[in-house]
Parts: C-alpha cells; structure tokens; sequence
C-alpha cells in the first residue's frame, strides 16, 4: 500500500486513466498535450504531478528508451 490505495485499485486508476486518454485522443484527433491542457490548473493536482515527472526525468528517459530500442533494431539489421 503506498499512500492508502492498495495495489489493484492502483493499478486499476492507471489503467483506466491510460485508456481513457487513448480513447480520448484517437476520437478527437487531438494531441494528447491538448488533453493534459485541459486538465491541468495552475498549481493544482495534476500540475505537482506533471512536474514531479519532468523533475524526475521521466520524458527524457522515454525518449532515450525509445531511441536505444531503434538503435538496437537497426543494429540487428532492421530497415
């Protein structure tokens, strides 16, 4: 239990807000930053939230993620 949510509501909140915001932006077309636009205030909730991950790292450790993975399919010949 961390911060009084055992784990399977846990996983269960990140998997709906996840799918939710696929949904969300496969229906409208818009980019997903539209959708945290929406929701996010200014020095509410989900801003200290956003800015945790950015302080943390987080978007440059997908980028690189991903960029390490196609590294690797191109060195394993992929085209």
């Amino acid at each position: 239990m961390h911060i009084g949510f055992r784990r399977e509501v846990a996983t269960s909140l990140v998997l709906q807000t996840v799918l939710g915001s696929v949904r969300y932006a496969e229906k409208t077309g818009r980019h997903p930053a539209e959708l945290r636009a929406q929701v996010t205030s200014p020095g509410g909730t989900t801003t200290e939230g956003v800015l945790a991950l950015e302080r943390g790292g987080v978007r440059a450790a997908i980028i690189e993620a991903i960029a390490a993975a196609y590294r690797k399919t191109q060195a394993l010949g992929g085209k």
